[in-house]
């Protein structure tokens, strides 16, 4: 699976991650799941021509996910996910590692309402990992967490545990230009395409006022569209909201009629 720069898996965390490295490698080792990953692009992809929802999108929102979850650990932030179902700190990362990796599989069956055809799909890839790692109770409470979380990654549901904000909000990162390639050579010139042309970089780091500072520079205001209706959507309601801070920034000179904008 390709990952994006942002999180090391080989770096310091503010988290404990043995059990994170051990789920994470399996994963990426598994037919089954990489045949999802590639069969899910299909339908919205070379059916529909919709962005990318295949292997490297699902490693994009995995990795910035768990960029999330450190640091929001690192500036103290108590999850409650994981916690709440009687499990372990360590339980949090795998829980969001899961659920940004099976997050989309429902695209195999159609591209609408893809987060309900998920549930599904990623619980019986759940009950055939899970048990390698967990006893039955414990199982059963990741697996609950997990589903919940791919629920809510894209629809009105709202997420009741940060580690699901992060895998919601984590896909809404998604956005940098090129990702639109496809729609928009095949003709698809709609103000969604046209303006995730517009973002050309999206930078995650430690904050000054709060624990995340998500920065995204646009080479023209049509980026706006993506950060203030798209990405602002998925920050709303996700919990994470406290915790994060969101700017976007014209990069380009000779287009100032948006210079910021910060959520």
């Amino acid at each position: 699976m390709g990952i994006s720069d942002g999180y090391d898996p080989d770096g310091d965390h503010a988290f404990p991650d043995e059990r994170l490295d051990e789920i994470r490698t399996y994963l990426d080792e598994d037919e089954v799941v990489g045949a999802y990953l590639e069969a899910q692009n299909v339908n919205p992809v070379d059916r529909m021509q919709y962005n990318d929802h295949g292997t490297k999108h699902v490693g994009i929102v995995r990795n910035r996910a768990l960029q999330l979850y450190d640091l929001l650990k690192a500036g103290g932030v108590a999850f409650d996910g994981a916690c709440g179902q009687g499990l372990d700190e360590a339980d949090e990362p795998v829980i969001i590692c899961l659920a940004a990796t099976l997050h989309d599989i429902g695209h195999v069956v159609h591209r609408h309402d893809h987060p309900y055809y998920s549930i599904p799909l990623a619980a019986d890839v759940l009950d055939r990992i899970l048990p390698e790692f967990y006893d039955p109770a414990p199982a059963v409470r990741v697996k609950g967490e997990v589903l919940h979380a791919i629920l809510c990654h894209h629809t009105p549901e709202t997420p009741l545990t940060l580690e699901a904000g992060c895998v919601r909000v984590a896909d809404g990162l998604d956005m940098e230009r090129g990702r639109s390639r496809k729609p928009y050579e095949t003709g698809r010139r709609g103000i969604n395409t046209v303006s995730s042309r517009a973002i050309e970089s999206v930078s995650i780091r430690p904050g000054e006022d709060k624990p995340v500072h998500v920065e995204i520079g646009m080479t023209n205001a049509a980026g706006v569209y993506q950060v203030d209706e798209l990405l602002k959507a998925k920050l709303d309601g996700s919990g994470l909201e406290p915790y994060v801070k969101i700017v976007a920034v014209n990069v380009r000179d000779g287009d100032n009629i948006v210079e910021r904008i910060e959520l």
